[in-house]
């Protein structure tokens, strides 16, 4: 029997961790992937006991963004981006969420973790946008939630150039809550996660729901902008042809 692409466990506090287990394909978007996912956070956001919820990739991927078949049918026209909607169901968890990428986080994988209240790095693993290398502009809400996590400048340099940079480089200068050394975060998600669970559900839904309501406001505001770029990039034969040559290499590190 294959093993699960996405694994839920709860303890007895209410906390929820999201396991993101995709090993062949590093937790890539693909559809399968997509709808694993997307069907954990709902059955997240659907149980009363859950207080908190923690979203955790693998050890040294959180999730490497579009699948590459994906991103072909995009280009394609078999698929619309705005199908994907992955970045809202993060942020329409009615509880407290923490992203704990550990490891890498590449292009749609790293906007859904920076779609979390609480974000954490390794100072160690790198993080970027690469769409533009292949070929066309950032979706899933990252025009706009990008640059509310690090910043308007780093956030347009990340984009415009795909570069990836360690999570040190966001040290100091950007939102992100904690960069800690890799083997350390696991540890501080939890007590993090365990101060948060001690709260009441009812109080923690209010203030959950009012705390990310600028990020809720950001992904519709981006969706109105992202949509029509897609719409033009992916109607060019030059994009599907970036896709696949570059869907490897796109790991430009800085």
């Amino acid at each position: 029997m294959a093993e699960a692409l996405v694994t839920i466990t709860k303890d007895e506090q209410g906390v929820a961790i999201l396991q993101m287990q995709d090993s062949v394909k590093k937790n890539a978007l693909g559809t399968a992937f997509v709808e694993a996912l997307t069907h954990a956070l709902e059955e997240v956001s659907s149980d009363p006991e859950v207080r908190v919820c923690v979203l955790r990739g693998l050890e040294d991927v959180f999730c490497a963004g579009g699948d590459q078949d994906l991103l072909v049918a995009l280009a394609e026209g078999e698929v619309v981006a705005s199908d994907i909607m992955l970045s809202r169901a993060v942020l329409e968890v009615p509880v407290p969420t923490i992203a704990v990428m550990e490891g890498h986080a590449v292009g749609g994988g790293l906007t859904m973790g920076i779609c979390c209240d609480i974000v954490m790095m390794a100072r160690e693993s790198r993080y970027g946008c690469s769409f533009m290398n292949m070929g066309f502009t950032p979706g899933m809400g990252t025009t706009r939630l990008l640059a509310l996590a690090v910043g308007d400048y780093i956030a347009a340099e990340m984009m415009l150039g795909g570069q990836f940079f360690r999570g040190s480089h966001f040290e100091g200068r950007s939102q992100i809550n904690y960069i800690l050394p890799r083997e350390k975060m696991w540890r501080k998600a939890t007590q993090i996660a365990s101060a948060i669970a001690e709260k009441p559900r009812f109080a923690l839904e209010m203030l959950k729901r009012d705390l990310s309501l600028k990020k809720r406001r950001l992904f519709e505001e981006a969706r109105t902008s992202e949509v029509p770029m897609h719409q033009v990039c992916f109607t060019q034969p030059e994009t599907a042809r970036r896709i696949r040559e570059n869907y490897v290499s796109n790991k430009k590190e800085s």
